[in-house]
């Protein structure tokens, strides 16, 4: 094509990526929802998969968090490759990525930035933290104090930061993958109910199984790590987000969604008898997550209808941490998985 000859109009609503790139950039543009649907459940997983051995459902639900635009909640022993995931999907999507890791010494300005004092005009002026990025890993962000939460929270539900008297919009893509480790309480502080509620789903990522941890040692005992390679960029990702946002959702899923969640406030009313082990059930922040991860599950499994079956599969990682358990459920060791478990079986299908 000429210099003179026009460019062909974009479709209208995707925003324009990598302008400058050929055509045969990882970040090529695609104008279609079939093609935006490949670029995410196949090129995209099987690239991540080229470095993260197995956790597909965990690769997954990363995925159905970014096009939400929800944070994700990490929770595993050290070791299971949680940071490699995070940085993997950081890559792949071809985004700025930073890595924080939380410490009980840790001050607000670490992570969000501070104001610099100028002595060459006496003003100051702001340095931006680490969270002006696309994807942070909040490595351990169980061992961070309040203040530092409360700096984050504002980041994670505003999408934005303040530095003084000045606020900054974050730029999209923006998502928090944080980390937990569920076996060492020394020195770590309980996230506030507060901010837990505003991560969209809590994934647990357990020991790889014997082939799985066979292929790790075969790919990686010479820290010969494969590197990721770009294959969605900011224009794809766009035009995924509007795909999922317009899957179709029946009124009876959606009022299968709306049950599921009222059963953790009122168990009684579906015949369940756990009212004595849940103190507070999910807010409606949980409904609105469990709508939207179901409609981005069906987006990744190739359907523009959303299926109750959607709604079954994200349920446990969407709801396991909102629910504030009684003395009773800790004293009879009883967790979240277990109340949704149970809340999945008393609610009808429809």
């Amino acid at each position: 094509m000429s210099s003179t000859e026009p460019r062909p109009s974009r479709p209208s609503g995707v925003r324009e990526a990598f302008a400058s790139r050929p055509s045969e950039a990882p970040d090529a543009f695609v104008s279609r929802p079939s093609e935006a649907r490949e670029a995410f459940a196949s090129r995209l997983t099987a690239e991540i998969g080229r470095v993260v051995v197995g956790q597909r459902q965990v690769v997954e639900r990363v995925l159905i968090g970014l096009l939400c635009r929800g944070h994700v909640l990490l929770e595993g022993v050290p070791g299971i490759a949680k940071t490699l995931l995070a940085r993997s999907v950081a890559e792949a999507v071809r985004a700025d990525f930073s890595r924080v890791q939380f410490t009980p010494d840790l001050l607000p300005a670490d992570l969000i930035g501070t104001l610099i004092y100028d002595q060459s005009d006496g003003t100051f002026a702001p340095r931006k933290g680490p969270v002006f990025t696309n994807f942070l890993l909040a490595d351990e962000i169980n061992r961070a104090p309040a203040k530092v939460q409360s700096a984050l929270l504002e980041a994670m539900q505003e999408r934005q930061v303040t530095i003084g008297d000045e606020t900054w919009r974050l730029e999209e893509p923006f998502l928090v993958l944080a980390t937990q480790n569920p076996i060492e309480q020394e020195g770590t502080y309980p996230l506030p109910e507060a901010q837990v509620d505003r991560f969209m789903m809590k994934l647990k990522m357990g020991f790889p199984a014997l082939d799985e941890e066979r292929e790790i040692l075969a790919r990686m005992a010479n820290h010969a790590v494969p590197r990721i390679r770009p294959v969605v960029g900011p224009g794809t990702l766009a035009l995924a987000r509007d795909v999922v946002e317009a899957v179709h959702v029946d009124g009876r899923v959606r009022d299968y969604v709306l049950s599921l969640v009222r059963a953790t406030r009122e168990p009684a009313a579906f015949g369940l008898d756990i009212g004595p082990l849940v103190e507070h059930g999910a807010s409606p922040r949980a409904s609105l997550d469990l709508y939207r991860a179901a409609r981005a599950r069906a987006f990744l499994a190739g359907r523009d209808f959303t299926a109750p079956e959607d709604v079954k599969l994200v349920a446990p990682d969407v709801l396991r941490h909102r629910l504030i358990l009684s003395y009773e459920a800790e004293a009879e060791e009883v967790e979240g998985d277990e109340i949704v478990r149970r809340v999945l079986d008393a609610v009808e299908v429809p």
